[in-house]
């Protein structure tokens, strides 16, 4: 049959959790159905072997990346729309075909799931430090952040090719206008934030380093205000302990951005994948 739409997976020593991803996408579905394509950019592992499987293309390629493999995967593609999935991220059939559907309205060139938050094994700062900022951005977040973006031909042609940047949906995002892009609230993504401290301040140095990027291709990051925490304490929707250790962390993850200045990295973030056996919290 022809596949109803492509899926692109840029996985870089991917390998203890993209076979999990994988089953989980092609549960249910028809051969042929989903067009996927795993990208295996600069592994050291056995990603290729774990992603290999009946209905998956598998490309490798010694060049590192992100940017790179979005690229690589989208030139094998063989239709529209096209789902762009981190490899840590879980998203069902029954998702990808909502998030298809609403690809084909009029007027929508872009959408992406409501994401579901897996904080199994989170310590608890770093549960405080989540339900803050999930908080301040949820108003905001469209394509970013959530682990998976769809494009049609359309917004395919807006947003592609993805320049080098570590915030490729903030590139994807920024692309993108009111209701040209939407979330689909009947698709859903499971993301698992950073476990511990420690992995959440690596993971924020890189989406400021990110956001940098970003500002100097003309796409700034929205900022976050003060009155906006001072909003969510006075509604109760987060609590004073919350915000002590939101801003603490906060104060932390800025001084350690200064401290890098503007170095940046490529490899993955595998602070959701495992626990820091050096950290409590």
């Amino acid at each position: 049959m022809k596949p109803v739409v492509s899926v692109v997976i840029p996985a870089h020593n991917e390998e203890s959790v993209v076979a999990e991803g994988l089953d989980l996408l092609l549960d249910g579905t028809a051969p042929g159905e989903f067009d996927v394509v795993v990208v295996a950019n600069a592994c050291t592992d056995r990603t290729a072997r774990a992603a290999a499987r009946p209905g998956v293309r598998v490309l490798e390629t010694a060049t590192p990346g992100k940017a790179h493999a979005l690229r690589l995967g989208d030139a094998a593609c063989v239709t529209f729309p096209r789902v762009y999935l981190d490899a840590d991220v879980r998203i069902d059939a029954g998702s990808v075909r909502a998030l298809a559907a609403a690809a084909a309205r009029p007027g929508v060139l872009a959408c992406a799931p409501a994401p579901e938050w897996d904080l199994s094994g989170t310590g608890p700062a770093v549960r405080r430090v989540h339900r803050v900022h999930d908080r301040l951005i949820a108003p905001a977040r469209v394509l970013a952040g959530v682990g998976v973006y769809v494009l049609n031909e359309r917004g395919h042609g807006r947003a592609f090719p993805v320049p080098d940047v570590i915030s490729d949906d903030g590139w994807v995002d920024g692309c993108f206008t009111g209701d040209e892009r939407v979330v689909v609230a009947r698709a859903r993504s499971v993301v698992r934030p950073a476990r511990t401290v420690r992995a959440h301040l690596r993971r924020r140095i890189r989406v400021r380093q990110g956001n940098r990027q970003l500002a100097e291709l003309g796409v700034p990051a929205r900022p976050l205000r003060p009155k906006e925490l001072r909003a969510l304490l006075a509604a109760r929707a987060v609590s004073p302990l919350d915000a002590a250790c939101y801003l603490a962390v906060l104060a932390v993850d800025r001084l350690l951005t200064r401290l890098r200045g503007g170095r940046t990295s490529w490899g993955t973030d595998a602070g959701s994948r495992h626990r820091d056996p050096t950290a409590t919290s």
